[in-house]
């Protein structure tokens, strides 16, 4: 069954006329007749009952002219869709975005992109590399925001974005908050609050195994960045995180020094795999952006 062949079908039923149908349809009536024949052989009985000039519906026909008028519908859907899609008029986007890296820093990017494509439809992901690299490579993310320590798995495409330092966040009004910058050492005697959905995990926490010497003591853990920096702000402790991961208004961060730990937040994808318009307008917008500095 062709769409061509319910195109005439349903012309003929308007009509009621083959010759008419034909003229509408821009053909020839035998080709349409041949064609609405074949229609019929497909399924299985008479369409049309041919008498003399007058042509009538069969049973058969009433009952499938809704059918095959619910095909047209969807055919010019989908063609409708496609050709949005194509557009990027109400085109979707699945971005996923490491759970550490703060809003405020995508925000300016986002709002951007949303002004100048205002058709591509992206939803946003949150989740941990792990999650995020087993979403890419099921096809459940098309891209994603994230940094790691170890390198990314050779079947990732990987396209740097920008570089952080990660810094020790402070309460407002804190010793070291005169400080331009904090040494691990500085951190004698503080409670400290561990971030456990941090990528930096292990770095973070080799830097802290003098933390006996130093009278430091692990106060709370947890995986929501939310929490532990309103602690921070609420004076039960300070902790590591990144530079541009602040959320809480007043608290206060200074650079972690000696030793300095940076991560690369990088856009990642699944190499070789083709993007779609949406996809492919996205990292072309999201490499030119210029990240504003610290």
């Amino acid at each position: 069954m062709e769409i061509h062949q319910i195109r005439y079908f349903l012309s003929v039923c308007e009509t009621l006329n083959f010759t008419k149908a034909a003229e509408r349809c821009n053909v020839t009536q035998p080709a349409l007749s041949r064609a609405i024949q074949k229609l019929e052989e497909e399924l299985g009985g008479q369409l049309f009952r041919r008498e003399r000039s007058l042509t009538h519906l069969t049973d058969l026909g009433h009952l499938m002219k809704p059918q095959l008028e619910q095909v047209v519908l969807g055919e010019k859907a989908a063609r409708a869709a496609a050709r949005n899609f194509l557009k990027l008029d109400d085109a979707p986007l699945k971005l996923g975005i490491m759970c550490t890296i703060g809003p405020l820093r995508g925000i300016g990017f986002l709002a951007e992109f949303r002004a100048k494509h205002p058709g591509i439809a992206v939803t946003l992901k949150e989740g941990v590399p792990k999650e995020l690299s087993e979403l890419l490579m099921a096809g459940d993310l098309d891209v994603a925001m994230m940094a790691q320590e170890k390198s990314f798995d050779e079947r990732f495409d990987i396209r740097p974005l920008y570089r952080e330092r990660f810094s020790v966040a402070l309460p407002p009004g804190h010793r070291l908050a005169a400080k331009n910058a904090v040494r691990v050492t500085d951190l004698a005697g503080e409670s400290y609050l561990q971030r456990l959905n941090c990528e930096y995990y292990d770095t973070l926490n080799a830097l802290a195994e003098d933390w006996d010497k130093l009278n430091v003591k692990t106060v709370y853990q947890s995986e929501r960045e939310d929490w532990i920096q309103t602690m921070v702000m609420a004076g039960m402790g300070i902790c590591f995180m990144p530079e541009f991961s602040q959320t809480m208004q007043g608290l206060v961060t200074r650079p972690l020094v000696d030793p300095e730990v940076t991560r690369e937040v990088s856009l990642v994808s699944i190499a070789g795999r083709r993007f779609s318009p949406a996809v492919g307008t996205f990292v072309k917008a999201i490499k030119a952006y210029k990240w504003p500095a610290s």
